[in-house]
């Protein structure tokens, strides 16, 4: 990716109350929030807000993945245990491979904070050149979880075919193997 490029980032709320404006939705701007901090990258989002409907969860993750060109794609919300909630089961149904890691770690994560974390179904798969993470929905919890995995997350998009995307060491420190690290090179 040279400098003019921007990795696309799709932030999908998937909620029956926040699509019809019942509330505002706090996620995807949790999200934008995150992200600003997080990546030096730069980077631009596409994102949606959508009802808890399997049928629309698949057809925005694909477009998203297929038709967007989006490296990464994070999910907040319907991944609870209530009959509404089928974003796993979206995600997994689009996925060509599923990232088991993911979905432990954010469960060990959120545990640090909440006993109710063993509710949570949350995953972790690949579509394509396209991570898909699904995260909770509370924004104190997007910052905890993406604290918690983050690291991991620019390898993963490497090793996909995605852009290179590197962070702010401050908020997360992006693990490569040494192989794998680029050199910045300076003006010489």
């Amino acid at each position: 990716m040279n400098k003019d490029q921007e990795a696309l980032i799709g932030l999908v709320t998937i909620s029956d109350r926040a699509s019809q404006g019942v509330y505002e939705d706090k996620g995807i701007p949790a999200l934008q929030a995150w992200l600003d901090s997080a990546l030096t990258t730069p980077w631009r989002a596409v994102t949606r807000m959508i009802p808890d409907e399997q049928p629309v969860i698949e057809a925005t993750l694909r477009e998203f993945a297929d038709e967007a060109g989006c490296c990464l794609v994070l999910t907040t919300g319907g991944t609870g245990p209530a009959s509404r909630d089928v974003t796993p089961e979206a995600t997994l149904a689009v996925a060509d491979k599923v990232l088991p890691g993911f979905g432990e770690q954010m469960r060990a994560v959120s545990l640090k904070y909440v006993p109710t974390a063993i509710l949570s179904r949350q995953v972790g798969v690949t579509r394509g050149k396209c991570l898909i993470i699904n995260l909770p929905g509370q924004p104190k919890a997007i910052k905890e979880t993406l604290d918690g995995v983050f690291a991991a997350v620019p390898y993963c998009i490497d090793l996909i075919g995605g852009p290179y995307l590197e962070t702010n060491e401050e908020v997360v420190k992006a693990f490569r193997p040494k192989s794998a690290v680029k050199q910045v090179m300076g003006n010489g």
